[in-house]
């Protein structure tokens, strides 16, 4: 029996027995991984600062960002609204009678989870993913990134310990250090596996998906694959504010080293003199910016090609003085002319880094052309003045064609995690564009509706019986109430 075969079997084991503890048990133990997290201290921050290259405040940042999700999570379990209970009563006298029906969301099965290498922490090994997988009942498995493997170790050992301070069954988690691609496939069609989550490039991505679909029984994968964030740039703004707007977008072309899924990659705008000084103002800053090392080897090899790539293109002028270097992640901004992009599907693609593409329109239709052009992404912006907006009110529902999360006068970098957020879109941003993965609905992904038709009271789960003892909010005949069943 491989490793493999023996973890999958082990998490469809430990399903049985996980999937059934109580809101309140799986919440406690969400808490204690973050409670074990926070108490590594030091010991975590600079295993994943020498490991990525990230300084230690972001490493910081990002691990509040995590205690926070499984906090979240814990949160969402006591409450337990997550379960969308829906209560319809019996009708006999209806013609043909109308049986009891009542519906919840219940736990997939065993989910593996691929840690990601531009989030250590929080799109990792104790991650959103892993995370939401928890909360939902799910067993998981890690698969963890090869570039920064004593990272996720030491974090797994945190989630090993709650699991034993918990009473957690034994195999709930497990750590997969393998780094050699037949491991991640053969976790995927392993038939005890029931979902996938993902996050990196469309090429990892995709492969897991056509994995998943390839098995007997396909399964869904959610992956989240990145992004060019488009911007459109009006005029009205630009005029207004060039040189702020260009400070700003400076800082996030360039926050982390441009190494996150929502790097504006790029600006959409219709020529004029307040796009060039804007794109002046970009440049300027950009060559300002001090040049960083990027989170591993493998990033920035790839970061040299794809930008040196770009650059090579026909009609692509480079407006910093920065230009790609074989071991740094200089800033670049370069510009192009709509007609030149749009004959060119090579340049719409995500050159992952501190790198933006300005591409210049001769009139609005061709700017709406370019936009819609720029296919499925995480996020989406426009720049506009009150008037802007109010003159090109079909711009706001473009916009909700192409993204998950659509911004007005802000930068795309930087997710909150909360209820409301969006972290997914439509393909190739993600896989499924009716889930996020962050924020608590993320949960949704691990979870399945079931029916249960005329079933005696004291047999049903104790979300769904008549009397609501959990107080948790309700649908009970069309009505949203957090009140017993009334028969």
């Amino acid at each position: 029996m491989t490793n493999i075969t023996k973890a999958t079997q082990n998490a469809a084991f430990a399903f049985e027995t996980y999937s059934k503890l109580t809101a309140t048990k799986r919440a406690e133990f969400l808490e204690t991984i973050a409670n074990n997290i926070e108490a590594l201290g030091d010991e975590l921050l600079n295993a994943a600062n020498k490991e990525t290259n990230l300084p230690l405040p972001r490493l910081t940042g990002e691990r509040g960002r995590t205690c926070f999700q499984l906090r979240m999570f814990a949160n969402m379990l006591r409450k337990g609204d997550y379960v969308d209970a829906t209560i319809d009563t019996a009708v006999p006298d209806k013609t043909p009678p109308k049986p009891d029906i009542r519906q919840m969301l219940y736990p997939l099965g065993p989910v593996v989870v691929f840690g990601a290498s531009n989030f250590p922490f929080a799109y990792s090994t104790a991650g959103g993913d892993t995370a939401s997988a928890l909360a939902a009942g799910c067993p998981v498995i890690v698969k963890a990134h090869p570039a920064h493997l004593q990272t996720s170790t030491i974090v797994a050992e945190a989630i090993q310990q709650a699991i034993k301070s918990n009473a957690i069954p034994e195999h709930t988690f497990q750590h997969i250090t393998e780094t050699d691609f037949s491991a991640g496939k053969a976790l995927v069609q392993d038939e005890n596996i029931t979902a996938v989550g993902f996050t990196g490039s469309r090429t990892g991505g995709r492969a897991l998906y056509d994995y998943a679909s390839a098995r007997k029984n396909p399964i869904p994968v959610f992956a989240e694959m990145g992004s060019v964030n488009p911007v459109v740039l009006l005029e009205g703004a630009l005029t207004a504010n060039a040189e702020t707007i260009a400070k700003n977008y400076a800082g996030s072309i360039t926050l982390g080293m441009g190494q996150f899924c929502t790097n504006p990659g790029i600006l959409i705008g219709v020529k004029s003199d307040a796009l060039n000084l804007f794109a002046n103002h970009l440049a300027n800053e950009l060559n300002n910016v001090a040049v960083a090392p990027m989170l591993h080897e493998g990033i920035q090899s790839a970061y040299f090609k794809n930008s040196t790539h770009a650059l090579s293109q026909t009609g692509i002028t480079c407006l910093t003085k920065n230009t790609p270097a074989a071991n740094a992640a200089s800033p670049v901004l370069t510009s192009v002319d709509a007609s030149v992009f749009l004959a060119n599907p090579d340049l719409a693609e995500e050159v992952f880094g501190p790198y933006s593409i300005l591409v210049q329109c001769d009139n609005d239709a061709q700017l709406v052309e370019v936009w819609k052009s720029i296919k499925g992404q995480i996020s989406t912006t426009i720049m506009g003045t009150d008037n802007d907006l109010a003159n090109n009110k079909n711009l706001l529902e473009i916009a909700t064609s192409i993204a998950g999360r659509v911004l007005l006068n802000g930068v795309p970098t930087g997710v909150e995690v909360c209820d409301s957020m969006v972290h997914g879109g439509p393909y190739p941003a993600s896989t499924d564009s009716r889930f996020t993965a962050v924020g608590v609905k993320a949960v949704k992904r691990w979870l399945r509706p079931i029916s249960f038709q005329n079933w005696p009271d004291q047999l049903l789960p104790s979300y769904l019986q008549n009397k609501n003892e959990l107080g948790i909010w309700r649908t009970i005949n069309g009505e949203f109430t957090k009140s017993d069943v009334s028969l």
